[in-house]
């Protein structure tokens, strides 16, 4: 068995596995469960350092999405048990990656490449796509996750005024420094699995070493991005019925920032597609 059918093999019984263990214990629902099964089995196709960035995002964040519940249920006016996650939300933060993967796997035939513009701007370019996207999603849902339970009233960053929390926009030092350590977290784990299984010249082997500040600074950047879309973009109120911040106007809400154009998801899909973007640009000039 070669190399590339060998890893279709163990993406898709770990891709099984995890998504089966997911729909279990709530973190994703049925259609979440499927979605996830589908875009795991890819990643992990065209290479183990792909469906280990998938991972490292999808493991993590479901862990810190069930941490603080309580506060949290008082705060997000879509607060879901466990942070249950359907198909939409699961493409929205692997299906870009996913199709990256493709395409790369489809250039290199199957084989897992190192970083290296000398050899292939254009797959050098994919791959630091694809590790731009997963540093952004982490670091947007670990800012959130944790940044909503900072002690310190959150600014929002377009104004740096205070604002309540919940707000779209709203930013917290201890939100700040969750999304850059979530971003290095993802390109510590790019860096050791590609140790463990790709093979590359020594000297190119070592540059890769430089995914892990460019990860970190994607996911920093990535919930910047986030942040100013939520704040300008997506509509912000403080119900006084509900008693929280909400992004629907209602005749009981009172505006705090924003246009009603862009919805969560939404917010998150730009934000993602611009990191990644980004991110591309940045490994073509450093590797």
């Amino acid at each position: 068995m070669d190399s590339f059918s060998l890893r279709c093999l163990i993406g898709v019984v770990l891709s099984l596995a995890i998504a089966a263990r997911a729909h279990k214990r709530r973190s994703l629902d049925l259609s979440g469960a499927i979605a996830g099964f589908l875009v795991m089995s890819i990643h992990f196709a065209a290479s183990y350092r792909y469906g280990a960035m998938l991972l490292a995002f999808f493991f993590s964040s479901s862990k810190l999405t069930k941490v603080g519940q309580e506060k949290k249920r008082s705060i997000d006016e879509d607060f879901k048990e466990g942070g249950q996650r359907n198909w939409i939300q699961v493409l929205a933060n692997s299906g870009l990656a996913a199709i990256l993967s493709i395409v790369t796997s489809a250039m290199t035939n199957g084989q897992d490449k190192c970083l290296d513009a000398n050899e292939s701007k254009v797959v050098t370019a994919l791959v630091g796509g694809i590790i731009g996207h997963y540093a952004c999603c982490n670091g947007d849902t670990w800012s959130s996750e944790l940044g909503v339970l900072s002690n310190a009233q959150p600014r929002l960053i377009t104004t740096l005024k205070p604002v309540k929390k919940g707000t779209n926009g709203g930013v917290t030092l201890q939100g700040l420094v969750a999304a850059a350590a979530a971003g290095f977290v993802i390109g510590i784990t790019y860096v050791m699995v590609g140790l463990l299984t790709t093979k590359c010249d020594a000297d190119v082997t070592w540059r890769q070493l430089l995914v892990v500040p460019l990860a970190l600074a994607a996911g920093l950047c990535g919930s910047l991005i986030d942040s100013f879309l939520g704040a300008t973009l997506q509509f912000s109120g403080y119900c006084s019925l509900r008693k929280k911040v909400v992004s629907r106007r209602l005749p009981t809400v009172t505006k705090i920032s924003g246009i009603d154009i862009l919805d969560n998801n939404a917010v998150n899909a730009v934000s993602v597609f611009l990191t990644t973007v980004l991110t591309s640009f940045a490994c073509l000039h450093i590797f």
